[in-house]
């Protein structure tokens, strides 16, 4: 997710330990590498950065000596690139008079890249930071200052980001937003610039947001704003911020869950933007394509995302796709795979003991092995032949959000590029329409919250494409709430679990729009035993005559309505939680990254 601070102050000074401390307020957003840079008079900057975290890395490359008056800090979670001294940033221009460092992804990085180098430019990493100051450095060797240079090499940086960068021999530091957060602080004798407001918060309180398409020069002593679409001032005043620190680094939300869950929109379109023109990606479809049998492998959440990744290739490219938990997997169908078989291998962390395990076991057979992973470094990306970012950022909330919903979108993206069908369109498509059901279900799901704080047992029930979505809204339920909910194929109740209904037990239906008889079916056969049915679903009659309660969402095709039902069961786990007096985000006896057997 990345985090960038900048700072101009009117003399020179000890910028080192304003810098450290923007760091430690930005370290909650995740990051794999630190690094920091000082311009001064005498138009020589001192870069200073490594892999690690904050303190440590600050210590060891003693940044608190660093002095200046002009200031860049930059905290990187790995996309483009592994973690490395190299790839961290901020980053120089080849000729080590202009520094700057990005919050976001460049989906274009790579053919950027080459571009910059057949310009006979110094191209020194992998990192789409660097590229940033590149694009930027460009337009400056034809002649244009720096401002008009950044709104040209606006134009050419596609995807979701933020960038600052600033030159020697010039006392100004500037900064752009195109989808990704930034802020703008101004104070008695300096200016600043952040990701984020927790990292402002303790110098000033005097804020100007910055919106998408605008470019901020900040001076010493004040802040100017101007279009890149036009080049002209903006005039907006600051405003005072009365949010507490902890307010802040939650974005203004109670709950990093709740943060999380409203995050998912921009995530999901930063993925999707971002392997679109992924040469990995391409690399990966082939390998799946070519697969004698294909598995798809992971743990509880993930698991959940690989068993609906299976469907999409089943019903949208007509190939068969073996979802498996990772440690049956090893009993079950390590014995017999060869080179010939390819496994996909699912984690948030990329540290999950579980399926590090059965990649062990898989390798040692010959099996190929991908993965599709958040953490860019971690063990998953390092023995993986290709894997798929999931460019979530850091996700701090113990209950899986805005990674599931990612993986899920991943398996649909690689589904239809399995097809050869076309994909640019989800990348608009897909988080419009979650921020659509987001606002819709939010008073929805208030007004049947009262009928289930009181329930410690429910089940909840899905089929088809929905049927792996049940699985992950009962495990949001168990992991937050502690009330015992079985995710189920609504099917299967008949066969037994049936026997449990008594008067108002209540049972969640999860419905994809071609499902409705079906689900209807199976609301009859709870509602006429005195049970109470909730459906999540599209606005349908049938549903409405049919069930106690119905949780609408948009209309549309099944295997994004699939996706699109996920997010009022999060948001309904989330309330029941707090409604029973527990904390969301950390849930006792559940931890974040398994590492153990």
């Amino acid at each position: 997710m990345c985090g960038i601070f900048g700072i101009v102050t009117e003399e020179e000074q000890a910028l080192g330990p304003i810098l450290i401390e923007a760091g430690r307020w930005l370290s909650y957003r995740g990051y794999d590498t630190v690094g920091c840079a000082t311009f001064h008079k005498d138009q020589t900057i001192d870069l200073r950065k490594d892999v690690g975290k904050i303190d440590e890395v600050a210590s060891r490359l003693n940044f608190a000596e660093m002095t200046g008056s002009r200031g860049v800090l930059q905290l990187r979670w790995a996309t483009f690139g592994v973690p490395s001294q190299v790839n961290a940033q901020p980053h120089l221009d080849s000729d080590g008079d202009m520094v700057g460092a990005h919050n976001g992804n460049v989906v274009n990085n790579l053919e950027l890249r080459q571009q910059f180098i057949q310009e006979g430019m110094t191209v020194r990493s992998m990192n789409d930071g660097e590229t940033c100051v590149h694009a930027v450095e460009r337009y400056v060797h034809r002649g244009y200052d720096t401002l008009q240079a950044i709104r040209c090499a606006y134009q050419d940086l596609e995807g979701d980001y933020a960038f600052v960068i600033g030159r020697a021999g010039e006392r100004e530091l500037y900064a752009i937003k195109k989808g990704s957060g930034l802020v703008a602080g101004v104070g008695e004798g300096f200016t600043c610039i952040s990701s984020d407001l927790p990292s402002i918060l303790p110098l000033t309180r005097q804020i100007i947001r910055i919106n998408d398409g605008e470019i901020v020069t900040l001076h010493p002593n004040r802040i100017e704003l101007h279009r890149v679409s036009d080049g002209e001032r903006i005039e907006r005043l600051p405003q005072t911020i009365t949010e507490s620190m902890e307010s802040a680094q939650k974005g203004g939300y109670p709950h990093f869950m709740l943060k999380e869950i409203h995050e998912q929109p921009t995530v999901a379109g930063e993925m999707l933007r971002l392997i679109e023109k992924s040469d990995d990606v391409k690399q990966l479809v082939e390998r799946m394509a070519s697969a004698r049998h294909l598995y798809l492998i992971g743990c509880g959440t993930s698991y959940h995302a690989c068993l609906l990744g299976s469907i999409y290739m089943a019903q949208i490219a007509g190939i068969p796709a073996i979802p498996v938990l990772a440690p049956q997997f090893i009993a079950q169908y390590a014995p017999a795979v060869g080179p010939e078989d390819v496994g996909l291998f699912v984690s948030q962390s990329g540290e999950t003991k579980d399926v590090l395990n059965a990649i062990h076991v898989a390798q040692q057979r010959g099996m190929r092995v991908l993965g599709m992973v958040n953490v860019i470094g971690s063990t998953l990306t390092q023995v993986s032949e290709h894997y798929l970012p999931l460019a979530c950022g850091y996700e701090i909330s113990v209950p899986a959000t805005k990674t599931f919903t990612n993986q899920a979108i991943a398996f649909l993206f690689l589904a239809l590029r399995l097809a050869h069908r076309p994909t640019q369109q989800l990348s608009e498509q897909i988080p419009a329409l979650m921020k659509l059901t987001l606002e819709q279900i939010s008073p929805q799901i208030q007004q049947i919250e009262p009928l289930l704080i009181a329930q410690n047992d429910l089940y909840c029930l899905g089929y088809g494409l929905t049927y792996p979505i049940a699985l992950e809204g009962a495990l949001k339920l168990k992991e937050i709430t502690y009330a015992h909910c079985e995710g189920m194929l609504s099917t299967e109740f008949k066969h037994g679990p049936l026997s449990a209904v008594y008067d108002d037990f209540p049972v969640i239906f999860v419905c994809a729009p071609q499902d409705i008889p079906l689900i209807v079916s199976g609301v009859n056969e709870v509602v006429c035993r005195g049970g109470r049915a909730i459906v999540i679903g599209p606005d349908d009659h049938r549903l409405r005559i049919n069930a106690h309660h119905l949780i609408t969402l948009p209309q549309m095709e099944a295997e994004i309505s699939a996706l699109l039902s996920v997010l009022p069961l999060q948001l309904l786990s989330y309330h029941l939680s707090l409604a029973r007096g527990f904390d969301p985000d950390f849930p006792r006896n559940l931890s974040k990254t398994l590492t153990v057997d």
